[in-house]
């Protein structure tokens, strides 16, 4: 619906994701396997949940007349972390779409609020973990690590993709270049020495 002209660039407010993963766990009373909140997803209970939250969001935005962009619940909906939690290749696809496909009908209750434009941003996060990366690809390995997901979310309704948490540049590079339109948020952590970060390339 936006991927082409993107309304939070305009200058005008946007509400944003509050903390998806912590909130399901501390309010919710939900177990996360690896902070994964896209398993939820495939639980009524837990998609409920989704729901709720994402609306919840959209709700205040359409209150007080400014755009919401909603973080699809996808962070860690990667190969790697999809395969611990007993995701292979084929049902990541699925769930990556189904999580989408959940914001899209939220964002279809709000279509007639023309001040409160609603945003689908598709969520990658790093391949390792955020604030201990043991490991640390090349840009190759990261383009190639990472294609697979923003491939499938970039077939879906999102608006765009954001790489969320990413570390180190050789990471972020690649998924930068993926000709999406792409954001980049880095991380910066004590574990994390100040050459290795993003915000210092």
């Amino acid at each position: 619906m936006y991927r082409t002209a993107l309304p939070q660039l305009s200058g005008e407010v946007f509400l944003t994701d509050s903390g998806l993963e912590t909130d399901l766990i501390f309010h919710g009373g939900f177990d996360l396997p690896e902070f994964a909140a896209f398993v939820l997803v495939d639980d009524a209970r837990g998609a409920a949940a989704l729901d709720a939250y994402f609306r919840r969001h959209a709700d205040i935005a359409a209150q007080h007349g400014c755009g919401v962009i909603l973080e699809a619940p996808t962070w860690r909906a990667s190969r790697d972390w999809g395969a611990r939690i007993g995701y292979p290749a084929a049902e990541l696809r699925r769930v990556n779409q189904d999580a989408i496909d959940l914001l899209s009908r939220v964002r279809g209750g709000y279509l007639g609020a023309a001040s409160s434009p609603v945003v689908i941003s598709g969520c990658i996060g790093p391949r390792a973990d955020a604030y201990r990366p043991a490991v640390r690809m090349g840009e190759d390995e990261a383009g190639d690590y990472h294609a697979g997901q923003i491939d499938i979310l970039a077939g879906t309704e999102v608006d765009l993709v954001h790489a969320m948490t990413i570390t180190y540049p050789a990471e972020a590079i690649p998924i930068a270049s993926a000709g999406y339109v792409m954001v980049i948020a880095c991380t910066r952590s004590t574990s994390v020495p100040a050459r290795m970060s993003i915000c210092s390339a």
